[in-house]
């Protein structure tokens, strides 16, 4: 994408009512409003809240927010050129239920208060496999941490992956924590008992790697 193209989606994210573009002070200071309070500053309801981290183009968080119009969906990525189609299209399709935030991952615990998180989606993400960028790896324990924070306690985490790498990582890292595991299965497309919701929508490069024959991997599982 060209930097022409890129800024021309920043400027009209600043447009759309369903972006919310906070800054790392206003976050890591505690002075996002939304925090705590997202059913009823934003979304004006009380449904439940499910996340989607990393959502790229949001395509997760677009097509289950037409499947499950009694649930709040909202999309984080810090590449808001990315998100700009997901939040484009929520907007055209009249989806009261979306919301994207253009954020660090890292800094989840600082949107969002205690508990006020049903359920945490994260597809595709970059596996991290060398040593020195574990940190950054979205299943690591730091992260687990933070993710049970926000979580409701009966809240499920899913981890739809192409990497066997990721699969193998967290399902490891899961069972020395002794988390009961709901779901796992190293090849999603060839289990004919998968649940529905990790099946019924592939992203762009997701397909891509299925013409692959490249099988995706997926883990449901939540944080007592």
């Amino acid at each position: 994408m060209g930097s022409k193209n890129k800024l021309k989606r920043f400027n009209q994210n600043l447009t759309f009512k369903n972006v919310i573009q906070p800054t790392r002070e206003e976050l890591v200071e505690n002075k996002f409003a939304l925090k705590g309070n997202w059913n009823k500053d934003f979304f004006k309801n009380d449904n439940p809240i499910v996340l989607e981290l990393g959502c790229g183009k949001g395509e997760y968080t677009v097509y289950l927010a037409q499947e499950h119009p009694n649930k709040n969906f909202i999309g984080i990525d810090l590449k808001g050129a990315r998100f700009w189609a997901g939040a484009k299209e929520s907007l055209e399709l009249e989806l009261a239920n979306v919301a994207f935030i253009r954020a660090q991952i890292e800094l989840v615990t600082d949107l969002f208060a205690e508990n006020e998180v049903d359920e945490i989606w994260i597809t595709f993400p970059d596996p991290q496999i060398k040593f020195k960028r574990t940190k950054h790896r979205l299943t690591n324990p730091q992260f687990l941490a933070k993710y049970k924070t926000i979580l409701k306690p009966e809240g499920y985490i899913h981890l739809k992956t192409d990497s066997e790498y990721m699969h193998g990582y967290t399902l490891g890292l899961l069972e020395g924590m002794g988390v009961e595991v709901a779901y796992a299965h190293h090849d999603l497309y060839t289990n004919a008992y998968a649940p529905k919701e990790a099946t019924a929508i592939q992203t762009y490069y997701e397909s891509i790697y299925l013409e692959q024959k490249k099988p995706i991997t997926y883990l449901k599982f939540n944080l007592p």
